[in-house]
């Protein structure tokens, strides 16, 4: 199983980034996937998710809801995040994840992360 992340990097205040998460081993479609975020001199904070399915649900933290949207190829079995009106809050290091365990929303046991892609904002 490996998780790939790509397509970090600076951005303006107000731009718009998306982010890839190339997974191989295993089908995304058949998991449950997350978007999980690292702040400066923070911990680890969850971003979004995906439901398992063609047309799996998507769940949003209160800080990204309306401005960031999950999605996913599963012909390309790839994991998307794009993230629109990117603030100055907004910087860090942005993990796919793959849950292994749901204690509710927001609250997961992961089993397999990608390496992680950088998201820099700033005019």
């Amino acid at each position: 199983v490996q998780l790939v992340e790509s397509g970090g990097g600076l951005v303006q205040p107000g731009g718009s980034l998306r982010l890839s998460c190339a997974a191989s081993g295993f089908s995304i479609s058949n998991y449950y996937m997350t978007w999980v975020r690292q702040l400066p001199g923070k911990g680890l904070e969850w971003v979004s998710a995906i439901n398992i399915g063609d047309h799996g649900s998507t769940y949003y933290a209160d800080a990204v809801k309306g401005r960031f949207t999950i999605s996913r190829d599963n012909a390309k079995n790839t994991l998307y995040l794009q993230m629109n009106s990117l603030k100055p809050d907004d910087p860090a290091l942005y993990y796919c994840a793959r849950v292994f365990r749901i204690y509710g929303l927001g609250e997961y046991e992961y089993d397999y992360w990608g390496q992680g892609t950088q998201v820099t904002v700033s005019s």
